[in-house]
């Protein structure tokens, strides 16, 4: 299984660390030529989504990462990626790739110093007994989900995770918690995809 990590901007590597730990193969999307490589899954890092997306302009990636998105490459995104794929921002008029149909508000926590630590219920993902550990960095939080997007989690009562048929997004950083069950989910997506 090959997972492509966009590496333009923002916390790639620890993406990419976890991805090799459970098995994954992983490689670097940096230009436009790295999408010529065959690859069953796409990670849209934490960073800042506003330089994510003028990179992925201004290389020539971001159409064809949007249209794969949309043919069905599963995809998994965190805090900016989330901003990245989010239909509607609430507080901004910037658009990128809009296929998950959720509204995002950015910086919803405030800037750096709004940044916190939770545990929490991620619905098939970590029930009660086990919660998973959510590092929220100058984090959005999904105001509203439309059709059939499903809501994975919450904190006090702010939508914090969900998933759209081949998309998988949430506002803080599971690759910083030490726990690999949502990456592990992730690699399941694509199995069942693939199956």
């Amino acid at each position: 299984m090959v997972i492509a990590v966009l590496a333009v901007q923002g916390a790639f590597i620890e993406h990419e660390k976890v991805l090799k730990e459970i098995g994954a193969e992983v490689f670097e999307l940096r230009k436009k030529e790295d999408l010529d490589r065959p690859f069953d899954g796409l990670v849209l890092p934490g960073g800042e989504s506003t330089v994510q997306q003028k990179l992925l302009k201004e290389l020539g990636m971001f159409d064809i990462l949007k249209k794969k998105i949309q043919d069905g490459l599963p995809v998994f995104a965190t805090c900016a990626g989330l901003i990245l794929l989010a239909e509607k921002l609430s507080n901004d008029d910037r658009k990128g790739f809009q296929t998950l149909p959720v509204t995002v508000k950015r910086n919803a926590y405030g800037r750096q110093l709004g940044s916190f630590h939770r545990d929490g219920i991620v619905r098939g993902i970590a029930q009660d007994e086990t919660l998973f550990p959510m590092e929220f960095i100058q984090a959005p939080y999904i105001e509203e989900v439309r059709g059939d997007t499903e809501v994975l989690a919450k904190v006090d009562d702010h939508i914090v995770a969900v998933r759209n048929k081949n998309q998988l997004a949430m506002a803080f950083h599971p690759e910083l918690s030490g726990d690999d069950r949502l990456h592990r989910a992730f690699l399941q997506i694509i199995q069942e995809r693939n199956a």
